[in-house]
């Protein structure tokens, strides 16, 4: 495919506004959106590969930057989970003209379904949610409750902690604001309510979030249609050649039932 240039969405109430940069491909059905993951962007391997799957089955594809990712403005240690979310609906509401199918990966699982319960009952409550490898409150149980105790006074005294990345040769900031804001949004110790069928596609060899993660968000769905795959090589990427091609099927299985 050629290289899009984004277009963009003012968000926020600043002088002058933060702008989102998004890349929308026009077709017909359910719009898919593509929710990434922690400090990852709109161009990676599987957002790249769901734009193929909608140009070549003339589907309407939205995907985007959370505020400090890609090409998006700002710092990405200025932002939290409620930017972030505040970010996903503001592309939603602005871009698609009909229920969307929203595709979250990693911490856009976690989002997915909290923007599917910001939206429940309104004209645009999700047809459908495909959730890779769903990091469903991980500020809480996959960062601070895994820390010891000197990085958490670190986050707690010094605002930041700088979290080694093995995706990235620039260390990840963990912030005071992320963990308490994240608080706010926890989802696990009550039933979570999608509204429309979801499936979860879960490597079991993911050393980020434990498949036993996924198994604990299905339990939670106990009202919505829930598939659980689980791949039992799959890491936490799941972008080889065979997790894509799961990923663009179960997108296309949503896609024809929406």
């Amino acid at each position: 495919m050629e290289r899009q240039l984004p277009q963009w969405l003012e968000v926020g109430e600043g002088s002058p506004p933060r702008r989102l940069a998004y890349l929308k491909q026009a077709g017909s059905g359910a719009p898919v959106v593509w929710l990434g993951g922690f400090r990852s962007d709109m161009r990676a391997t599987k957002a790249e590969a769901l734009a193929e799957w909608a140009e070549a089955h003339g589907r309407a594809y939205l995907r985007f930057d959370y505020g400090g990712h890609g090409e998006s403005d700002g710092d990405f240690a200025a932002f939290t989970l409620s930017d972030w979310l505040a970010d996903a609906l503001a592309a939603i509401q602005s871009q698609c003209g009909q229920p969307p199918i929203l595709v979250g990966s990693s911490m856009g699982g976690w989002l997915a379904l909290l923007a599917a319960r910001r939206l429940l009952g309104t004209p645009l409550q999700p047809a459908g949610l495909v959730l890779i490898a769903p990091a469903v409150d991980f500020s809480e149980e996959l960062m601070w409750a895994q820390m010891p105790d000197a990085i958490r006074r670190a986050i707690i005294e010094d605002g930041v902690w700088l979290r080694p990345s093995e995706y990235s040769p620039e260390p990840t900031p963990i912030t005071r604001a992320l963990i308490e804001d994240g608080r706010k949004h926890l989802m696990f110790g009550g039933e979570i309510r999608a509204g429309c069928p979801v499936h979860v596609l879960q490597g079991m060899r993911d050393p980020d979030v434990p498949w036993r993660q996924a198994l604990k968000l299905v339990e939670h769905l106990s009202g919505d249609p829930v598939v659980l795959t689980l791949v039992k090589d799959g890491d936490h990427r799941l972008s080889t050649p065979d997790d894509i091609a799961r990923l663009q099927s179960a997108v296309a299985g949503m896609a024809s039932a929406a």
